[in-house]
């Protein structure tokens, strides 16, 4: 009896989609698809900031950090994902499992305090122009950068430390595709209260802060391009950048909030549906995020066209210099 009570498992086996197991292998397609453009989408921006030298300012550094992100919280699960589709290879280990949860969590909290930053720093370029360079410098960007890693590191740290603490002594069978908290502490035989606290602090601390934060600087841009004199096609593209934003911000803490909070308030959503909008949450944003912050920037666009036709002038001047050598 005592050993049956100290027992614990040591791997798990990840069973996401329960309802579709028998068409695992077609649910790789889209998801390889998906993976596939956050790779290209994010390493072309990556790529177009970092050559085109007019783009080298604080905006800028910001969506290459959140193109870093997207391609790693991303990284983080896919791939295992993927190769559990299409090979059964469903176990992880615990130390596996609590390692791509730290890391899935800690960035997808990386991001929204990047989307707060990013949001501040419109205000501060938009409603204080004047004062932009003196308040937004190296300065202050390292500063940000820190607070970022100690709030988002010790938040998702003791979220982790409390999981590894528990024992799972019933079932071994996550329902998810990938290591979510909750997923993973629901299979406790331990009291889970302290996890569930832990859970609703993460959605406090980053929802409840990050979230009027970001809504009252939007409003602010947006009164402060009311008040001026700007063209009514202007002020329509300030009102459609700033609309646009927000409504991939609130996809992103929606989608984030009830996935968090479906195991902690017994919200009964079915396990597909749960895995799904757990995933989305991942994926949607890192997806669409090229376009809403690459695509649909002037100055980024540009940049590329720029690099393009450089690239064919270089390819056309390589091919037509030997011809012209053998003319000769």
């Amino acid at each position: 009896m005592l050993e049956a009570w100290n027992f614990s498992h040591s791997t798990f086996v990840f069973r996401g989609f329960p309802a579709l197991q028998e068409h695992r292998r077609l649910l790789a397609l889209p998801f390889t698809a998906s993976y596939l453009s956050v790779l290209l989408g994010n390493s072309l921006l990556l790529y177009v900031i970092c050559s085109v030298e007019s783009l080298h300012s604080p905006m800028y550094l910001l969506i290459c950090m959140l193109c870093v992100i997207d391609i790693l919280v991303v990284t983080a699960i896919i791939p295992n994902m993927l190769l559990g589709l299409l090979f059964d290879w469903d176990e992880i280990s615990l130390a596996g499992c609590l390692t791509q949860m730290f890391f899935t969590h800690f960035l997808s909290s990386l991001e929204s305090t990047l989307l707060l930053v990013m949001a501040l720093d419109r205000y501060v370029a938009i409603c204080h122009p004047l004062r932009y360079t003196e308040i937004v410098d190296s300065s202050l960007f390292m500063k940000l950068l820190l607070f970022t890693l100690l709030r988002s590191g010790s938040i998702m740290g003791t979220l982790v430390g409390l999981a590894d603490s528990l024992r799972f002594c019933s079932s071994n069978l996550i329902q998810h595709c990938y290591c979510d908290h909750m997923a993973l502490v629901s299979l406790a035989c331990d009291s889970t209260e302290k996890n569930t606290a832990a859970g609703l602090a993460v959605i406090i601390c980053f929802v409840g802060v990050d979230i009027p934060l970001i809504f009252f600087s939007y409003m602010k841009i947006l009164s402060a391009v009311l008040r001026t004199t700007a063209p009514d096609e202007d002020r329509w593209k300030a009102f459609h950048t700033c609309g646009t934003h927000l409504i991939i911000m609130m996809c992103f803490y929606l989608v984030g909030s009830v996935t968090f909070l479906s195991h902690n308030l017994n919200i009964p959503i079915p396990t597909d549906v749960n895995t799904f909008m757990g995933l989305m949450y991942i994926l949607f944003p890192a997806t669409v995020n090229p376009i809403i912050y690459g695509v649909r920037t002037k100055e980024i666009r540009n940049g590329f066209f720029r690099i393009f036709k450089l690239r064919v002038q270089t390819a056309m001047t390589v091919k037509v210099a030997p011809a012209g050598k053998r003319q000769m």
